[in-house]
């Protein structure tokens, strides 16, 4: 770690990645008791409006000027959007993957648009280049992505198998004659 001081931001960091998880998963059910996983996305948004607006109040920010942020880049919107796509594609993927394999794709995703935004210093980031280091720790991140994935897979069959074998048990000896007889 470059700066000591940074140690906190870290942990603080770490912990708030570890939320997320749970924010799928609560969402995914909150989408399937609402009948549709876009009325999941609008009350999430809501209930995060709900929480924010008293700590401001404890806060005391002022009121913001709108006319600075109207005057901004156009791409200071995207947040708000990347939000209601992140949130969505939570409810109705995390289900579906798991929350480990959801949750490995979209850090994957994010390290990796994270080197293309400190790269080319997009939305006023500092300029970090993608050199041969940065490269060989995403081809990491990827292959322990692929790693992942392969043994998820593999312990779903076998799940699926097991499953399916008590549903439909043979006898010992004839599902011996029919691995033999298979090789």
């Amino acid at each position: 770690m470059s700066n000591p001081g940074s140690f906190p931001f870290l942990l603080t960091a770490l912990l708030a990645g570890a939320a997320v998880p749970f924010q799928a998963g609560a969402n995914a059910m909150l989408g399937r008791l609402l009948g549709h996983p876009l009325w999941a996305t609008l009350v999430s948004l809501f209930v995060s409006a709900a929480l924010v607006v008293p700590v401001m109040l404890a806060f005391r920010l002022p009121v913001p000027t709108i006319g600075a942020a109207i005057k901004g880049p156009w791409w200071i919107w995207v947040g708000g959007a990347a939000g209601v796509v992140y949130v969505t594609a939570a409810l109705l993927l995390a289900p579906k993957l798991g929350a480990a394999s959801f949750m490995i794709a979209v850090i994957a995703g994010q390290l990796m648009a994270s080197l293309v935004i400190d790269h080319f210093a997009l939305m006023n980031f500092a300029h970090r280049p993608t050199g041969v280091a940065r490269l060989a720790w995403l081809a990491l991140i990827l292959a322990g992505f692929v790693i992942f994935q392969w043994a998820n897979g593999a312990g779903v069959r076998a799940e699926a198998r097991k499953q399916s074998t008590a549903k439909h048990p043979l006898p010992a000896a004839r599902v011996t004659d029919d691995v033999i007889s298979k090789r």
